[in-house]
């Protein structure tokens, strides 16, 4: 019993490998295409290197997250943290958070991926250790308005603007839904 369970579960991660690998690549054609039917999007050689290691960033965190996880909860606590990096690089990048890509206030979610990294790294990638890492990435992430308003990198409209809370709340709440995941991992 246990070897079909098991057979049926390394099929099922065939299947994400063959789709998540397949999404990224139309994901990465996308823009391609429609540069063929308008002048709207324009993307340089260099947005697509940048796009392309960014996919492919996600898409190796995320096979050391599946090989390396004890279990589901923490497979997908491992998830998290690379999907998030992926969509505030891939944001800030296109249009900006915080106003637009230019605004340097966006600089300050690096600072988010930079604790959630360093932390990781302290913790040794280790569940319990990853759980106060996720947990401190979440409360960076909650900071970076207060941050930008205090160190005056951005005009109060710009902050208040319905965007930056929104993205704050769901960020910060995949942050912690990841150190809980890690929690419930390191038993």
């Amino acid at each position: 019993m246990a070897a079909s369970v098991e057979n049926g579960g390394e099929r099922w991660l065939r299947v994400l490998r063959i789709i998540g690998w397949g999404g990224a690549g139309l994901l990465l054609l996308a823009p391609l295409v429609a540069m063929q039917f308008t002048d709207e999007v324009d993307w340089t050689a260099s947005d697509f290197v940048f796009a392309g290691l960014l996919l492919g960033g996600l898409g190796l965190a995320l096979e050391l997250a599946v090989r390396r996880g004890r279990d589901w909860s923490h497979r997908i606590a491992a998830a998290i943290p690379p999907g998030l990096a992926f969509l505030t690089l891939w944001i800030n990048g296109a249009v900006g958070v915080i106003g637009d890509e230019n605004e340097p206030a966006n600089g300050l979610f690096l600072a988010v991926l930079a604790v959630a990294l360093a932390g990781a790294l302290v913790a040794r990638f280790r569940p319990a250790g990853m759980a106060w890492a996720m947990t401190a990435a979440a409360v960076a992430q909650a900071a970076v308005p207060l941050a930008a308003w205090g160190l005056g990198l951005a005009p109060t409209h710009l902050i208040g603007s319905p965007e930056v809370p929104a993205f704050t709340v769901v960020f910060t709440g995949l942050w912690l839904l990841s150190a809980g995941l890690f929690r419930k991992a390191a038993g």
